[in-house]
């Protein structure tokens, strides 16, 4: 097929025209060089390149750079970038040609698009890997990640030229992480559009099903919102408002999801529009002007009492303003009225990129964004190890919708949805945090895991003899409040290891081996453990003894010498049962195989277990002694899997003692003593009954393994009118 250079090179010359046009306001003097300049640059630089479709590749820089301009409102430097994004990556030019041709700032601004490309448009671990590099350089230049979704939104404009992998591909991904972010960014406009194509190309049917059913109800529609809006016009008008109001349609993703969520048909979809009032009212007015049109709207149409949104007071963290109302319209259909100002509808449209037009409450907005970038640098500060939880928590965090609470003194916070009591005591301070033990909302007690609500009133309760434990991860949802936990329990367990150093020093003495550096990076070795702290760590809650030195000295006489070790019965009958091939490892953080420990017989390392395949709640682990054992292997041998420990990390399970003796004075003292004290292990419940002198006690604790167990019977079991002490399997 013949090109038609010249046409090209018109159409290229004409693009490039309407792009100034649509930045012309905003260009200050010298600004439209600059532009100029990058363009020629640009068109040089992928002169010989084309798009899938056959088009000259500039058509896409161009494009970007448009939307850049008409839809994002960025200035000079946004531009400029926008046209180079793909230079340093797509061909000959570097990023020093780019420093020396248009200085520092854009340069950087190329580089941190540049490392997102590498990083997206990759597989998911590799993605999650290099996630922090894309978060590091958005929060040093909003403009980044501004830009990165204008490219998104171009080439999911021009998806349909992609092969089908791609697309699906590149239509998750936006979904994912793309239009979200414009979400947060408070760029409406674009997530709709993002949200809506991601849609059209993940699951073609569901969108044009929605599609044409928008398109078959319109002219409906249409006459259902005329006569809604036609009393509220005449009084406006009376009132002299200066307005527009229209219908608005629902997005078609919005749409889907709630045939989807709700599990309703179109038809039954009753907000499937909303009713737009838009006024124009000087700044020192919008309050107000807005609660008059509501009034007024509210003296026609029943309101849903439940179903007030005032955002006006309360802007959220995106900057968006305006105030929700549903109503119940003509012919019994609810309604969503939405109130807000020009102001506030271009805010709403445009988000960050509706500043340059509106100064004074730009900087208000700028510094909840400002507020939201800090709140992503505190995330890097303290990243999570694991990079996939590390995305949830960012996506959680970032993106999630958010809760307004009080405190004491009445400043109010803004946390994510689903926040916890503890959340916010760790929102408050560090300190307040580690050392809470409860906490107090709207005035009445509440467990630290209570889920806040918007507008609860929170006191925390604190004692400065409190730590943060294990199972507080749990608990929390902010990533604030997991890397202050995490850091705190490495700090304890630092300093309980430097406890155990000493410990074990005393044990390689008992068995005359020297306590050299050297033995003990051989000792961590033969454990297989992950290093000489957690050695000492777990020589400090008992859980290296003696005879493992002792075992540890004959294998380096003779580390040749393999010692055979008989497997019980149910054990061989397990391997046998799947010709011994396959093996489920627990607690290996690189298998994410869904598995749960079975509440029957409360399996902990160490126990001999074996796995069991169930009917819609994955694997359960037994313990080979299970009651249910012998009836699971002998009926569905074929649904059992062999299943080990993994040695790699300590985790806390729980397990069930019973405890019987006579009724000693400060028994129970003794016993919570030694349980706190001595084991540095966390106890969940404690009761105890006594009859004619004889005591029974029932105590769940948290323990690492069955060494570390037994460790912990065997000192309950010196405790002073203790006779009995035995494992129980129910909780």
């Amino acid at each position: 097929m013949q090109i038609d250079l010249e046409a090209e090179r018109k159409e290229i010359l004409n693009r490039y025209k309407l792009l100034i046009k649509a930045c012309k306001r905003r260009l200050e003097k010298g600004d439209k060089e600059l532009i100029r300049k990058a363009f020629e640059v640009a068109v040089e630089a992928h002169k010989e390149m084309r798009r899938k479709s056959g088009e000259p590749y500039i058509y896409h820089p161009i494009a970007v750079a448009q939307i850049c301009a008409e839809e994002m409102g960025l200035g000079a430097t946004g531009i400029v970038c926008a046209l180079l994004h793909d230079t340093v990556e797509d061909t000959d030019l570097t990023l020093d040609d780019i420093k020396g041709l248009f200085g520092e700032k854009v340069s950087q601004i190329i580089d941190g698009l540049t490392k997102i490309s590498g990083v997206i448009d990759n597989t998911s671990s590799i993605q999650a890997e290099n996630f922090r590099k894309v978060l590091l350089t958005m929060s040093s230049d909003i403009r980044v990640i501004l830009i990165k979704l204008a490219d998104r939104l171009h080439n999911m404009r021009t998806l349909n030229h992609m092969k089908r992998d791609k697309q699906m591909k590149i239509a998750s991904e936006t979904l994912f992480l793309y239009a979200p972010l414009a979400h947060r960014l408070g760029l409406n406009t674009i997530k709709t559009e993002l949200e809506d194509l991601g849609l059209k190309y993940t699951n073609p049917e569901g969108y044009y099903e929605v599609a044409v059913k928008l398109k078959e109800t319109e002219p409906e529609r249409q006459r259902f919102i005329q006569k809604f809006i036609v009393p509220l016009e005449e009084i406006l008008q009376e009132q002299g408002f200066k307005f527009r109001i229209y219908g608005r349609p629902k997005s078609i993703f919005s749409i889907y999801n709630k045939i989807k969520t709700k599990g309703v048909v179109f038809e039954e979809i009753y907000d499937l529009f909303a009713i737009r009032i838009v006024i124009d009212t000087p700044v020192d007015n919008e309050k107000s002007d807005c609660w008059k049109v509501y009034s007024i709207i509210t003296d026609f149409y029943h309101p849903s009492p439940d179903r007030l949104r005032d955002w006006i007071s309360t802007p959220k963290s995106n900057g968006y303003e305006s105030l929700h109302t549903t109503v119940m319209g003509p012919e019994g259909k609810w309604v969503e009225v939405q109130i807000r100002t020009v102001r506030m509808d271009e805010m709403a449209e445009s988000g960050y990129a509706a500043h340059w037009k509106y100064k004074d409450s730009a900087a208000e907005k700028e510094s909840k964004l400002e507020a939201w970038l800090s709140r992503i640098k505190e995330m890097l500060d303290n990243p999570d190890p694991n990079a996939l939880e590390f995305i949830d928590d960012f996506k959680l965090n970032l993106f999630s919708d958010e809760i307004f609470v009080f405190t004491p003194k009445g400043d109010m916070k803004t946390l994510p949805l689903s926040s916890t009591a503890l959340d916010f005591a760790f929102d408050i301070h560090t300190k307040v945090g580690e050392q809470c033990i409860g906490a107090k909302v709207n005035h009445k007690l509440v467990p630290l895991s209570y889920e806040l609500k918007s507008g609860d009133q929170i006191e925390i309760l604190t004692s400065n003899k409190q730590t943060p434990k294990e199972d507080w991860l749990k608990l929390v949802v902010t990533a604030r409040a997991k890397s202050k936990i995490k850091n705190s329990l490495k700090e304890q367990r630092k300093k309980i290891a430097d406890g155990g150093r000493e410990i074990l020093e005393k044990k390689f003495y008992k068995c005359k081996i020297e306590f050299t550096l050297q033995n003990i990076n051989d000792f961590v070795s033969y454990l297989k453990l992950p290093s000489s702290q957690e050695l000492f760590y777990r020589a400090a809650v008992g859980n290296v003894d003696v005879k493992e030195v002792k075992e540890f000295i004959k294998h380096k006489e003779s580390p040749k010498r393999k010692t055979k070790t008989t497997a019980p019965k149910i054990e061989q009958l397990i391997t046998n049962t799947r010709g011994g091939n396959e093996m489920l490892v627990i607690g290996d953080d690189l298998q994410k195989l869904d598995y749960k420990l079975a509440p029957c017989c409360n399996p902990i390392p160490g126990d001999d277990v074996f796995g069991f395949v169930t009917v819609g709640e994955g694997i359960k682990i037994h313990r080979t002694t299970c009651p249910n054992a012998v009836k699971l292997l002998s009926n569905y041998a074929y649904r059992v899997v062999k299943a080990k420990w993994t040695n790699d990390e300590l985790i806390s399970f729980l397990a069930g003692l019973k405890l019987i003796g006579t009724d000693e004075l400060g028994l129970v003292n003794n016993i919570t003593k030694v349980i706190s004290n001595e084991n540095h292990v966390n106890m969940r419940s404690i009761s105890f009954d006594t009859e004619d002198g004889i005591f029974t006690g029932t105590i769940m604790v948290y323990v690492h393994d069955t060494k570390h167990l037994n460790h912990l019977i065997d000192n309950l079991k010196k405790v002073k009118g203790v006779n009995k002490v035995e494992r129980i399997d129910q909780n």
